[in-house]
């Protein structure tokens, strides 16, 4: 297998897993439980769990973006090019669509339902954008191996889920993904593009504050 190929199949799977942990935790949580607190501390736990391992697995392979910010972010930092960043992004959109089905299969769920779960409104909106920039000011300015990274990621999502309003998509692939399933993780469709715009100018500002801070540009863990 080429390089290329290697790297796009590591994001590819990194990302299909981290689509399934996300929304299959939530149809979890909410089987065992109707406490919405303990739904979202299962929920961020579990997704917590993944990144540190599909960061610290995959990261040496492809830089473990799993995110279309993330690689847009390395594009401009000169880390990837053109056609590489829209190979990345559209393997992270599939894979994150995928992530999707397999997590209704494993449930026993038709394969795609339309979100009803209502999340809009600027505490929304500004959430994803402060999801988004920490995110990737923690990614940007991380020193550290994969490893590390890896648990500076998983640690910043979890916190971000609790103290976002809109529990930190911060990812617009899962944005995506997570408006074709109606559980607990779900956003309606309708409220995923603003969702979206917030996340992309999180991330700029923090691209742009990121060589204030540390002197040097940002680059994937690898």
């Amino acid at each position: 297998m080429s390089d290329t190929l290697r790297r796009l199949a590591a994001e590819a799977l990194g990302t299909a897993l981290l689509s399934a942990t996300v929304i299959g935790s939530g149809i979890m949580a909410e089987s065992l439980s109707a406490d919405i607190g303990i739904q979202l501390l299962a929920n961020s736990l579990a997704t917590g769990a993944i990144l540190v391992v599909l960061i610290s697995l995959l990261a040496p392979v492809s830089g473990a973006h799993f995110n279309p910010l993330v690689s847009a972010a390395m594009a401009a930092s000169g880390e990837l090019s053109l056609v590489e960043t829209a190979a990345f992004v559209a393997a992270q959109l599939l894979a994150a669509f995928a992530g999707a089905v397999l997590a209704h299969a494993m449930f026993g769920l038709p394969l795609i339902e339309f979100s009803t779960h209502v999340r809009t409104g600027w505490s929304a909106w500004l959430s994803e954008g402060v999801a988004a920039f920490g995110l990737l000011l923690v990614i940007l300015g991380a020193r550290g191996g994969p490893d590390s990274i890896a648990i500076l990621v998983a640690l910043y999502i979890v916190a971000a889920y609790w103290f976002t309003a809109s529990t930190s998509f911060a990812n617009p692939a899962l944005t995506i993904a997570r408006s074709l399933t109606d559980t607990f993780a779900g956003i309606r469709p309708i409220d995923a593009p603003a969702f979206i715009v917030a996340q992309a100018a999180g991330a700029a500002l923090a691209f742009a504050i990121a060589p204030l801070l540390f002197g040097r540009k940002g680059t994937a863990p690898r």
